[in-house]
């Protein structure tokens, strides 16, 4: 069993204008899910997983944490696109930051593990 919320799925439900991305997390045998839901355009699709990301990790804290994102991106990084993320926990001022790979049409996934990145460390003494 991993000591961390691990991603189960990534799902997004188009409705016209607007998409609802939905993260579901497991962690010590339950399923956790997110939502988030905005505009259907590309460049708010990352912002979007990101934030249902994080309403997943404060579902699987009972939410006991408040989670905020700061800031969203990829970037390349040499021959490498990388999928960064910054957190807020709590309403403190230190920023959290987590990076992943970016594999083969992977944006999604990797953009939630940029996410889990930012914050891990600190929700094993949450969880």
């Amino acid at each position: 069993m991993s000591e961390r919320p691990a991603i189960v799925s990534i799902n997004e439900t188009e409705a016209g204008e607007d998409i609802r991305i939905s993260i579901a997390l497991t962690w010590k045998d339950a399923e956790y899910v997110g939502e988030a839901s905005g505009p259907s355009g590309w460049s708010y699709r990352p912002r979007l997983i990101g934030e249902a990301t994080l309403r997943a990790v404060e579902a699987v804290t009972d939410n006991s944490v408040q989670l905020g994102l700061a800031a969203i991106a990829t970037t390349p990084l040499g021959s490498a696109q990388v999928a960064m993320a910054q957190v807020t926990m709590d309403g403190s001022d230190e920023p959290l930051v987590g990076s992943a790979l970016i594999g083969t049409n992977d944006e999604a996934a990797a953009t939630v593990k940029a996410v889990l990145d930012a914050i891990n460390r600190r929700l094993v003494g949450v969880l």
